[in-house]
């Protein structure tokens, strides 16, 4: 009576090497997928926060100078102030200053619904500084708007023209729109004209 034998098939070296060759490009191929998703969502993350700072700029900017008010300033040294001051853009300096109607007083303070507003540009930060009274007083902490600004240009228009600096006769005096030109990195130039509500 004869047995049947079984016989036992195995993998070669070669077709060993084989396999783990194809294994090897098959998780390179996923690594290098996982990294570009991973890279991708950072990207798009960083996208989505400057829009949102952008966003932020547009609406402090329309509210405040859309309700921009004709009353000068003293500052704590009690000089007077014009109503509008606009600079240039250089960072370090102070960028515009006003005066602003329509504060809201939701804790009932003893004080006017107008403020005094600062916008600076301060080490590539632009920054919205407010004070609690129109007059003498110490600037409250700044809040941060836009980081990552290589250079900010500004003009301002009035009697239908554009100035780059504003130059008032009269120290009521307000100009028409604000154009504000930003440099963000990564981003390229952002344009943005505002309205002042000396037009309204």
């Amino acid at each position: 009576m004869m047995r049947s034998g079984h016989s036992q098939a195995g993998f070669t070296l070669v077709e060993l090497m084989v396999a783990l060759f194809i294994f090897g490009i098959v998780s390179a191929a996923g690594v290098a997928l996982l990294g570009f998703s991973v890279d991708s969502q950072a990207a798009s993350r960083e996208a989505l926060a400057d829009m949102s700072s952008i966003r932020r700029m547009n609406a402090s900017l329309t509210n405040d100078l859309g309700q921009i008010a004709p009353r000068p300033a003293r500052d704590q040294a009690g000089a007077r102030q014009n109503a509008f001051f606009g600079g240039g853009g250089a960072d370090g300096d102070l960028l515009i200053s006003f005066v602003r109607r329509g504060w809201s007083n939701h804790d009932g303070e003893p004080r006017a619904s107008l403020q005094k507003v600062d916008y600076r540009l301060v080490g590539g930060v632009l920054e919205r500084q407010a004070y609690p009274y129109v007059d003498g007083a110490e600037p409250l902490p700044a809040a941060q708007l836009v980081s990552g600004i290589e250079s900010i240009a500004l003009r301002y228009r009035s009697d239908g023209e554009w100035r780059d600096r504003w130059d008032p006769t009269l120290a009521t005096e307000l100009p028409d729109a604000v154009e504000l030109i930003v440099e963000i990195e990564g981003l390229g130039p952002v344009r943005q004209l505002f309205q002042t509500g000396a037009t309204a």
